[in-house]
């Protein structure tokens, strides 16, 4: 699933990216809006994870979505 896909459904992806990154606040998931850079810098953060493995695991999760359709 490509990221304006992700941004065009992060309402129903929102709990989904919660069960995956438990520590992250709803006003993060709010402030994220599906946003690739914002996920990713937010992951850094919370995580402390280097650049590299936080975009990889936002790029996981966003093709893991791909069959997610309710």
């Amino acid at each position: 699933m490509n990221w304006d896909q992700v941004k065009g459904r992060w309402g129903e992806m929102k709990g989904m990216a919660r069960q995956k990154w438990g520590d992250l606040t709803d006003d993060e998931l709010d402030k994220i809006e599906g946003n690739r850079e914002e996920l990713v810098g937010t992951l850094q953060r919370k995580y402390g994870i280097g650049k590299e493995e936080a975009e990889k695991q936002a790029d996981e999760f966003a093709n893991s979505m791909e069959g997610a359709r309710s």
